[in-house]
């Protein structure tokens, strides 16, 4: 477990929970955007995420009382000690009305079950509400005004097995997020 942030001073805090990727597929995505993104966002409605904020968002809460923080970070805390190895694999590239992502491939079913298993106990907890669709397993790459349409090629990035699980503090910016870990738990690795 890693604790490497600090909430002192703020009433609500804008929250989500994630998987974080490992440095080298992270690294590998930052290469793919810029060679196949960054050449059709010339007229500046889209940018790129950038690294730091490449991440698998498991539960995004939104603004919530800090008080709750420590009930939150007890359910990520429990549900990725009883994870299974998490094996994912790029699969697609979509666009919603708002973002560009790489879609990944969830063989063993380890992801969608710690997704599942989180939302589910947050639900309990009475600090989130699940959405109406079936959870994907993605990294937002793009954001944008006006869906650019692409189909770039995937990035090769082999096998990806997630790092840790982490609970995030997001904070607004004008020139878009930043993110924070506020702490980090272990996922088991090795494959599916």
């Amino acid at each position: 477990m890693t604790s490497p942030a600090s909430v002192d001073g703020d009433e609500r805090l804008r929250l989500f929970l994630a998987l974080r990727l490992p440095a080298d597929v992270v690294s590998a995505l930052a290469r793919w955007q810029e060679r196949e993104l960054r050449p059709a966002l010339r007229d500046g409605t889209a940018r790129l995420v950038p690294a730091g904020n490449l991440h698998v968002t498991l539960a995004f809460l939104g603004s919530r009382p800090r008080g709750e923080l420590a009930g939150i970070v007890s359910v990520l805390r429990g549900c990725a000690a009883v994870a299974g190895a998490i094996v994912l694999e790029a699969d697609g590239y979509r666009e919603t009305r708002s973002v560009g992502m790489l879609t990944f491939r969830d063989s063993s079913g380890a992801a969608v079950a710690l997704a599942g298993r989180v939302q589910e106990e947050l639900e309990a907890l009475g600090v989130y509400r699940r959405e109406g669709r079936q959870w994907l397993p993605h990294v937002t790459v793009l954001r944008f005004r006006e869906r650019p349409r692409l189909s770039p090629p995937l990035p090769e990035l082999g096998v990806v097995a997630p790092s840790d699980a982490a609970a995030f503090l997001s904070r607004l910016h004008p020139s878009g997020a930043r993110y924070e870990v506020l702490e980090s738990f272990a996922l088991q690795t090795g494959t599916a």
